[in-house]
């Protein structure tokens, strides 16, 4: 469809289009039907042969030159996907929001281009299988798209994307979109939306046990208790709604209040701070798990509750919390051992999540099995039963006795793999392998030793007293 002059309009987003799109090198093809079920369609992306070479070449770079490699995929092919996706988080480290925005839009675009005809995304049957490598760049995508969009004060359109990510495998949801779109449902004010949402699932998927659902939705109903649209008799009901929910999140979660005071920059008075309920113990006592979904929580939302007549409704019902623990309620000792039992360890699919969303204080807590491992941005964290659809073939054998520096220049192709010359190279001579790892590395020290004293003469300046007398003030 026609947009804009210059512009493609599509169901994603409007692109300005300055090169036609070759789809046999971008991630995927059109998608094939793979299987149907009584919940929808289930797609799949078919590669082609060229798209194959080049995500061979972009998933097994050089170690030592990775951005290089992205570039060289670009140029050859610039709607490369995963390509696109994984320069769009250098160029965000970078700080260069704008170009970082650009790659991605750009991936949407190819990825849109290459829809089969019946693959709808408005009719909301339509079924992605994460395990597919093939299908993870569109889901990736969505989501570093939908995160820009509420960076740029666009939280509606935001919500409306974190819908579609999270209805084309609702079932696994493996970008752990439950975990966002309560705030982006907040910051979209669609309060009716979050809680009618909250009701629905509640049941089958236990969406109170989320710390930002317990919270969320308490606020969602407070908020629309305040709205000047509702009549005082839905008013009175949505308050004490709120105000019954949020004193069961605050015994369940008790470690969530006093972090959240300290983003809020509000002190406490002395009653609470004092009492052992919500004190240092709470968090020291919470499962590890349980204190990555409280730091994501924060991170993302603490801003929203900063408003003075939601801290006074939350001042309320932290009094009437502690009230029923002086009283030793038996729900405390029950909420007690679901925290013990409940949250031992996190899904992989939070892990991904939490690095994709990239809130500092739940990256900081990421365990050390999940930081120790290399993460790409096109796919972070793979699923541990990924179905593989295409295998890799065996790399050719070159002959070892090949020179180091012809050796170093092969080293910046993308299917070089040091790992298979040292093999090679063992297999016909014994310790050839260490002496080809020690000539790479000697000629790797004297290249960083020569670019280290390369020195750039200043160009001789001549002497103009015209222009001098023309200086700038």
């Amino acid at each position: 469809m026609e947009g804009p002059k210059g512009h493609l309009r599509f169901c994603l987003l409007s692109w300005r289009v300055a090169a036609p799109v070759s789809l046999s090198g971008t991630l995927g093809g059109s998608p094939v039907l793979l299987r149907w079920r009584r919940e929808g369609f289930f797609w799949g992306a078919a590669f082609s042969g060229g798209c194959l070479e080049s995500s061979r070449g972009a998933r097994h770079p050089p170690p030592s030159l990775p951005s290089v490699c992205w570039q060289l995929l670009l140029q050859g092919n610039p709607y490369h996907v995963d390509s696109l996706l994984q320069l769009s988080d250098v160029c965000r480290m970078q700080e260069d929001q704008e170009m970082a925005r650009d790659l991605v839009e750009r991936a949407l675009y190819t990825l849109e281009c290459a829809f089969h005809p019946m693959f709808s995304l408005t009719s909301g049957t339509c079924r992605l299988d994460y395990r597919r490598p093939e299908n993870r760049a569109f889901c990736l995508a969505l989501f570093k798209h939908m995160i820009f969009l509420e960076k740029r004060g666009c939280p509606r359109t935001a919500l409306e994307f974190c819908k579609l990510i999270l209805s084309l495998d609702s079932e696994n949801d493996p970008l752990c979109m439950l975990l966002v779109i309560d705030f982006l449902s907040l910051r979209a004010k669609e309060y009716a939306f979050l809680t009618r949402l909250f009701q629905e699932w509640e049941n089958h998927r236990n969406l109170s046990q989320l710390p930002n659902f317990a919270f969320s939705v308490p606020l969602a109903y407070f908020l629309l208790s305040q709205q000047e649209d509702v009549s005082e008799m839905e008013s009175s009901q949505a308050h004490e709604k709120a105000s019954h929910l949020i004193q069961q999140a605050l015994i369940m979660f008790p470690s969530v209040l006093m972090p959240l005071l300290d983003h809020c920059s509000v002190q406490p008075d002395t009653a609470v701070a004092s009492h052992s309920f919500f004190g240092p113990n709470a968090q020291l006592s919470s499962p590890p798990a349980l204190n990555q979904l409280v730091a994501l929580y924060l991170g993302r939302t603490h801003h929203l509750w900063k408003d003075l007549a939601v801290m006074g409704w939350l001042e309320t019902n932290v009094h009437q919390v502690l009230r029923l623990v002086d009283a030793n309620n038996p729900v405390l000792e029950e909420a007690e051992q679901k925290r013990k039992v409940r949250y031992q360890s996190a899904p992989r699919n939070i892990y991904r999540h939490v690095i994709l969303s990239e809130i500092r204080e739940a990256t900081a807590a990421l365990p050390p099995e999940v930081t120790s491992q290399p993460i790409m941005g096109f796919d972070p964290l793979p699923p541990l039963d990924s179905i593989v659809s295409y295998t890799r073939p065996e790399r050719a054998n070159h002959p070892s006795n090949e020179s180091t520096l012809s050796l170093f220049f092969r080293s910046l192709l993308p299917n070089f793999s040091l790992q298979g010359e040292v093999g090679a190279a063992g297999a016909e001579e014994p310790g050839a392998g260490q002496d080809l790892n020690q000539g790479v590395n000697r000629l790797m020290a004297a290249m960083r030793d020569m670019l280290a004293n390369i020195q750039f003469q200043e160009p001789p300046h001549e002497d103009h007293p015209e222009g001098e007398e023309g200086e700038w003030d």
